[in-house]
């Protein structure tokens, strides 16, 4: 008797299930009237199953809406918890360069230290601790010379040793100390190369331009020459001399005291040697040629 009872209230359950359903189906209408006149404005016709659909697909887009805007925009700062990646990168590019003064002030800092235990006469403390990497097999390295190595220095040697010019084109000790002012504004075409005993530079510019002393200085020559046309040159302090070549006009003569900047000559094509309107213009320090272009801008 008893499962029986229970038999019918199962299948009582199931045979109204499908009538709760059904009436989520039920039409229903929404209608907007006019609260004086009653006269229909907007009506729709609705459904319980309609309205889950459309809230929840509401929801669903929403959501993906936002997450979106979270993900993909700038928007996310504003939230507590995310931070500008600007901001982050700013951060450990400070965080870097703190580290790198921190120790070049402790490098400072020790140095100075050194300076006073100099002064004082106190020895200084060095530590010979070495850094001994665990990973490097030390003993494997050897250190005998090579053949190629010794080839080399004996070449180099060789080639130094018996070389009057070693020091030209290098930079002397005094000549450091002079400010050397453009003889002339232009494009250099051919460089200084001492091997190829090209002992100045080729400056092309303008006809008719103005070429003006590099130093205070006196004037020592001044004539024409068959291979480089007119030709002016400077005696200035500490043993420099400055070169002036294929000049069309010079403006001063031997004996004449020049001041830096000031004109001494007009651009030309004189000379067997010239190949356009040019200057050639040469420094020598010492009696050694060095580069014009290691001292001025042109």
């Amino acid at each position: 008797m008893g499962l029986g009872i229970f038999v019918a209230i199962i299948m009582s359950y199931f045979s109204k299930k499908p009538k709760k359903f059904q009436r989520l189906k039920h039409k229903y209408r929404l209608v907007i009237l006019n609260d004086d006149t009653f006269e229909e404005k907007v009506s729709f016709k609705l459904s319980q199953l309609n309205v889950f659909v459309v809230v929840g697909i509401s929801s669903l887009v929403l959501i993906s809406l936002v997450i979106v805007l979270i993900a993909f925009t700038p928007l996310r700062e504003f939230i507590p918890g995310y931070a500008n990646v600007n901001v982050r990168k700013q951060g450990v590019e400070n965080f870097l360069k703190s580290d790198s003064i921190e120790l070049a002030l402790a490098h400072n800092n020790l140095y100075i230290d050194n300076i006073k235990q100099i002064i004082q006469g106190k020895p200084i403390k060095l530590d010979d601790k070495a850094f001994v990497d665990s990973t490097v097999n030390y003993k494997m390295i050897i250190n005998n010379p090579i053949e190629e190595d010794s080839l080399l220095r004996n070449t180099i040697e060789t080639e130094e040793k018996y070389n009057l010019f070693s020091k030209a084109g290098s930079t002397p000790g005094n000549i450091s100390s002079f400010i050397f002012l453009q003889p002339l504004k232009g494009m250099v075409t051919n460089r200084f190369n001492f091997k190829k005993q090209h002992f100045g530079i080729d400056v092309v510019a303008p006809k008719n331009e103005a070429i003006k002393a590099t130093l205070d200085g006196t004037v020592i020559f001044a004539e024409w020459t068959s291979e480089t046309g007119y030709v002016i040159q400077l005696q200035h302090a500490d043993n420099i001399i400055s070169i002036y070549k294929h000049n069309s006009v010079l403006h001063k003569k031997v004996g004449d005291h020049v001041k830096a900047g000031e004109v001494i000559a007009i651009i030309g094509n004189s000379g067997e040697l010239s190949t356009g309107p040019h200057l050639h213009f040469e420094l020598w320090y010492n009696g050694i040629p060095i580069n014009p272009e290691d001292y001025m801008m042109f």
